[in-house]
């Protein structure tokens, strides 16, 4: 960058600090990847990343068409690569949502899915997302206001894979404005999307009417609830590896009477892990409740267990649970 050492962008000292706790990346000199959007924190993550990984780096744009300047920011992107020497690919996408769906979770269905596609094109060892402490600030909030449980409360990994490939989010540490204030201190464009003024969506209210108040309250709040998430998340991994050692004495589907055995807390915590690795679904509450009644009422051969859980059905086999999802 003209008159900045690469360093000098916060997102690089992020990267540097995210990649040494990851072993993907480096074995082979495969590519890496960088979903870019042309926006500030994808910029950003960028430079940092090629920087880092001269001549390995491929940007991934994936284009929604969900609105008018679409076609301007994927000029914006395809500028920025080649003034950067950085390699490009593009796929668009059809991201409209079905009845029942929220625009924002089809447009970041379809959004994995073609990174994911595009990876696996270039045989890249993974691809980098721009996640920061904002957007893991607002997923906790999201969370919190839903009730969620430890799975929610960890908001979003650092490291995680869907679609059969590798995703990391070096920058959930890194304030927003810092990589702003960055990019125009050094004079690198990037876009803005005007959708993100748009209160309609729920993530837009939070960030132009929550997250002022909570700033205001408790100044810096983002890196401190990221914080929180990486308790939460540490915790998580605590939950499921006691809930792997009670399935191994349980068996998968688990036996009733070993179940029976254990605590209730244990039992939900076991009941949860076999549920989401066997099928992936989620009991909800009320569901799990009257799920642990039903077993520890289970004490005769001819007690049956029969009762429909997430988008299935949970009933007793002989002397096990079975789950059987919907067709």
């Amino acid at each position: 960058m003209p008159g900045q050492p690469a360093l000098d962008n916060p997102a690089a000292q992020a990267l540097e600090r995210w990649a040494v706790r990851q072993h993907w990346l480096e074995p082979g000199g495969k590519p890496i990847a960088v979903a870019f959007s042309a926006g500030a924190d994808s910029t950003a993550l960028l430079l940092a990343a090629h920087a880092r990984w001269p001549s390995r780096v491929v940007a991934l744009h994936v284009n929604h068409g969900l609105q008018a300047p679409a076609d301007a920011f994927e000029a914006t992107a395809r500028a920025t690569c080649l003034a950067q020497g950085i390699d490009f690919l593009v796929q668009r996408v059809d991201a409209a949502h079905v009845p029942g769906q929220s625009p924002e979770d089809a447009a970041r269905r379809a959004r994995y899915r073609a990174l994911a596609n595009m990876a696996d094109q270039v045989g890249a060892a993974g691809v980098l997302l721009g996640h920061h402490a904002d957007d893991q600030a607002e997923t906790l909030l999201l969370a919190l206001s839903r009730g969620a449980g430890l799975p929610g409360l960890a908001a979003m990994g650092d490291a995680f894979e869907r679609h059969g490939a590798r995703f990391g989010r070096p920058l959930l540490d890194l304030p927003a404005v810092a990589l702003r204030d960055w990019l125009h201190a050094v004079g690198q464009p990037f876009v803005v999307d005007p959708s993100n003024a748009d209160n309609r969506y729920t993530r837009n209210r939070m960030r132009s009417l929550l997250s002022p108040a909570w700033a205001n309250c408790f100044p810096g709040f983002q890196p401190m609830l990221a914080r929180s998430a990486r308790h939460a998340a540490q915790a998580q991994t605590l939950l499921d590896e006691l809930a792997d050692l009670d399935l191994a004495r349980t068996g998968e589907p688990p036996a009733i009477a070993q179940l029976q055995a254990l605590s209730a807390s244990r039992q939900g915590n076991a009941l949860r892990r076999w549920l989401r690795r066997s099928a992936q679904v989620a009991p909800s509450e009320a569901q799990l409740t009257e799920l642990l009644a039903q077993i520890a009422d289970c004490r005769t051969r001819g007690h049956s267990i029969h009762m429909r859980l997430a988008s299935g059905t949970l009933m007793r086999e002989g002397d096990r649970l079975r789950y059987t999802p919907s067709i």
